[in-house]
């Protein structure tokens, strides 16, 4: 083994993987060709970083590295010790056996052939067994599980589509058990909170934007707050489907909002002002004299929004004749009448 990736990286073997993240990250921003330039050096030193942090930054990589490493310092440490017990081992006879040197020598060769050693090859047959390994259990385990998605319903009027606005929202929400944190004991009992089930069930409030112009029946997805997902599967998503409340007193057309007003008699025939409330809230209308039941006034730009257009309120105007009238306007009626006849039979 040449390269020792935990110096490269300047740390130890008992370091986090926060620790090699954060190693990387500051020695990358002074060894890059940008910074450092483009010498032979940097881009050496560049090349070595990255493949210490591919290797150590996966755990099974760096399971197997660590595993070579020891045994290559035991190899190397086994190597020293044979080479200094030769070393003080010296033959007494002058003249030694040229065929017992020879063989003397080949079994040194030989021995220091096995400490010869290579990473990268033991790295690559560790990773054709273990993936021959997961093969073969891969039936006898279960398999990964995503959560099963939430749906939900919202109501907002129109106003609040057209403006867009902020609804909270209240689901039943399964996590982690947060005494035991998942592990369903503490201090060797079943826990208390979730009764060993490892997760508990509660509400959780979620703050959902409603973006501007929403149509009706839209959805909107929060991903991963869904059902929890299990042995290692992902969690579900949470769909909302927002609703429109349609109001009482108005109907839509297309972008256009269709509104009927009430005017009484003297409205018509007088002119005025009236209070009719939009979805940009109250604005005054201007009721023309001798006004007739089923004339239309249009507000432009009153109605709903979509894709930067805007809609109109269209006003249909009904003159409302009043249930009960008292004898004064009873009186006045009949000498409205008169008149009237007066310049009709004329």
């Amino acid at each position: 083994m040449t390269k020792d990736y935990y110096k490269i990286l300047e740390l130890t073997e008992l370091c986090t993987d926060k620790d090699i993240k954060a190693a990387y990250r500051r020695l990358a921003r002074k060894w890059h060709p940008d910074i450092a330039g483009n010498t032979e050096e940097a881009v050496k030193k560049f090349k070595e970083l990255n493949e210490a942090y591919q290797t150590l930054s996966d755990r099974l990589q760096r399971y197997t590295y660590d595993t070579a490493r020891k045994y290559y310092n035991y190899s190397s440490t086994k190597k020293a010790q044979t080479t200094e017990n030769n070393k003080t081992t010296t033959n007494p006879n002058p003249n030694p056996n040229p065929q017992s040197a020879k063989e003397s020598k080949e079994n040194t060769k030989q021995n220091n052939s096995n400490f010869n050693f290579n990473w990268e090859e033991l790295l690559s047959k560790y990773k054709k067994f273990t993936n021959k390994e997961c093969k073969k259990n891969t039936s006898n385990q279960p398999l990964p599980k995503r959560g099963r998605d939430i749906n939900t319903d919202v109501e907002i009027t129109i106003s609040e589509a057209i403006n867009g606005t902020t609804k909270v929202v209240n689901m039943l929400h399964t996590c982690v058990c947060p005494k035991c944190g998942g592990r369903k004991f503490v201090n060797g009992s079943i826990c208390t909170r979730c009764s060993g089930n490892g997760e508990v069930s509660d509400y959780k409030r979620f703050s959902v934007k409603i973006p501007s112009g929403i149509k009706d029946k839209s959805k909107i997805r929060l991903a991963g707050e869904g059902e929890k997902g299990l042995n290692g599967g992902a969690n579900g998503d949470l769909y909302i489907t927002v609703h429109i409340k349609a109001p009482l007193d108005y109907t839509t057309e297309g972008l256009n909002i269709l509104k009927t007003v009430y005017i009484t008699p003297y409205e018509a025939i007088l002119g005025g002002n009236i209070s009719v409330k939009t979805t940009d809230g109250n604005v005054t209308v201007k009721i023309t004299p001798c006004t007739q039941s089923g004339q239309k006034i249009r507000l432009a730009g009153c109605g709903l929004s979509s894709n930067g257009n805007r809609g109109d309120m269209i006003l249909t105007v009904e003159i409302q004749i009043p249930k009960t009238v008292s004898k004064e306007e009873v009186e006045l009626y009949e000498k409205l009448k008169n008149i009237s006849d007066k310049y009709v039979n004329k």
